[in-house]
């Protein structure tokens, strides 16, 4: 059997024959100053890059509370758009109350009285509301009915008559009042 390798060529002893015994300490020195250069060279780039990111994502950010800002300042103006536009249809729908008041819907307010369910029905309010009911002068009688109750009354045989107290206050009593042909029993 051949022996290929040469007595003395070790394959470590070929690899160092390029560079000569005495260079060899120079050229690790070397090499590992080529790695660190590397590596220190790598780190400040690494760096720069995330420089620049951050300089990026900073100008987003900046962007983005402006825009923020910007659209808390349009939900504060139509918030106070709509406040206003609801404290206006309020005292609208309280001037139309006023004016035209729901059908068979009246207003009583302290010692007056008025003819109520097509003229059958003589309805006064009897001094200013207590704390849980009202004093009704209906036809002459009176009588103390509280919220959301409601009277039945028949002025004639032919007639039957519902008066309900929707709520009171101090200074007012709203009733519904209506009268329709009494039911045949």
């Amino acid at each position: 059997m051949l022996d290929r390798m040469q007595s003395g060529r070790g394959p470590r002893s070929s690899r160092w024959r390029l560079i000569p015994a005495e260079r060899r300490g120079a050229a690790i020195i070397v090499a590992i100053i080529i790695i660190a250069g590397i590596l220190i060279g790598g780190h400040f780039y690494g760096r720069y890059l995330a420089s620049i990111d951050l300089a990026e994502r900073e100008a987003q950010l900046e962007q983005l509370r402006a825009e923020s800002q910007k659209q808390k300042r349009d939900i504060d103006s139509k918030s106070q758009q709509l406040t206003t536009l609801q404290d206006k249809l309020k005292k609208t729908q309280a001037v139309l109350e006023a004016i035209m008041p729901s059908a068979n819907t009246y207003n009583l307010n302290p010692n007056q009285t008025l003819i109520l369910g097509d003229g059958h029905l003589m309805v006064g309010l009897v001094g200013p509301p207590a704390n849980d009911s009202v004093l009704l002068n209906i036809n002459g009688k009176t009588q103390t009915v509280g919220a959301g109750q409601t009277l039945t009354i028949t002025p004639d045989p032919a007639t039957q008559c519902h008066i309900n107290v929707q709520s009171f206050d101090v200074f007012r009593a709203v009733v519904v009042a209506t009268c329709a042909a009494a039911k045949a029993q």
